[in-house]
């Protein structure tokens, strides 16, 4: 008979529960990604047995449900309903990118799952929410939704693949792009590179907060337009 796994600091004093195993596993993605996460992983990390984590999860199909709905609940929704629906989503979109950037194992998983749990349908209710409750027909809340969930995770996607982080990183990789021969054969990209990137003051992740108030402004457009449609029947 193998001895009894030696139970970490604490866990005494906490029992194994759904939260436990959600966030065990949260933290085992965020350290080695999705590749890395088993169920005997997840058990390790709470000294556990592997069979002991379905009696809280039914599958690694609802661990997954589960951990997206971890993630869901971490995107801060505006409470204030006098913010107005653009400083709404403002922050919503913000919350996200940073919520994914903790978490950029998430991005592929927030829009493919077919069991939400209660963060994720009280999230998405909470956005229509302000969305409709800002004058806009449903045709239009959706087109909203889906256009400000497709920039904010495509960008949150992007940074996550990104070689470099930062100004100063950047720098460093156009500077090499430009040494190996770029310059002379890319003179649009030589100059975007020497007298933009090359400032010090370009950083990619800047980009999010102008692209954002692009698409938040092609949806006011679209919402006064509506509005004014509205009007002449």
């Amino acid at each position: 008979m193998s001895p009894p796994r030696k139970q970490p600091a604490g866990s005494a004093r906490e029992p194994l529960s759904r939260g436990r195993v959600l966030a065990a596993a949260v933290a085992l993605a965020d350290r080695d990604g999705l590749d890395g996460l088993t169920m005997r992983k997840v058990g390790v990390a709470l000294g556990v047995e592997a069979m002991s984590l379905y009696n809280h999860v039914a599958n690694k199909g609802d661990l997954l449900d589960g951990m997206v709905d971890v993630v869901f609940d971490e995107i801060d929704l505006p409470t204030d309903p006098a913010v107005g629906w653009r400083e709404a989503m403002r922050v919503r979109c913000a919350s996200a990118r940073q919520v994914l950037a903790r978490h950029p194992w998430a991005v592929a998983l927030l829009s493919s799952r077919t069991t939400p749990g209660p963060a994720t349908v009280r999230h998405h209710d909470e956005v229509l929410g302000v969305l409709m409750g800002a004058g806009m027909s449903l045709p239009l809340a959706g087109h909203a939704f889906a256009t400000l969930d497709s920039y904010t995770y495509g960008f949150a996607l992007q940074e996550t693949l990104l070689p470099v982080r930062g100004a100063e990183e950047t720098a460093e990789l156009a500077t090499a792009i430009l040494d190996g021969g770029a310059a002379d054969a890319y003179p649009s990209l030589a100059r975007f590179t020497t007298d933009h990137v090359l400032t010090g003051s370009y950083d990619f992740a800047d980009e999010f907060d102008w692209g954002l108030e692009v698409v938040l402004d092609g949806i006011e457009r679209a919402v006064a337009a509506e509005r004014r449609t509205r009007r002449t029947r």
